[in-house]
């Protein structure tokens, strides 16, 4: 079995910042919060293997790029496999317009 280096952009640490600061202030909800971020950060962690074993995007360009998407909770955790690397770009809620958020983003399109 390989295994992969799983590296966060800081553009990754961000997202679950924010994601974290949601739930924690706007939702008045703390505790709910860190188990969010972590339920998220255990998810990462797990993808130093078989980090394949989840989809590529359906839309272009990201299928092409080869990014892949795991869904946590109401959550997208975006993606990259080099060999014997794993980057996450992105986290994002899953309800927004994420094509448009990578796209913002990385500037491709």
């Amino acid at each position: 079995m390989t295994e992969y280096t799983v590296e966060i952009t800081d553009d990754a640490l961000t997202d679950m910042n924010d994601i974290y600061e949601y739930i924690a202030i706007h939702l008045q909800s703390p505790e709910n919060a860190l188990n969010q971020y972590n339920r998220i950060a255990d998810k990462i962690i797990k993808l130093n293997s078989y980090p394949d074993r989840y989809r590529l995007f359906d839309s272009e360009p990201e299928h092409s790029l080869g990014i892949h998407k795991m869904i946590v909770d109401n959550y997208l955790v975006c993606y990259v496999i080099d060999p014997g690397i794993v980057t996450v770009l992105a986290v994002f809620y899953g309800a927004s317009d994420v094509h448009q958020r990578l796209q913002e983003r990385y500037q491709f399109g």
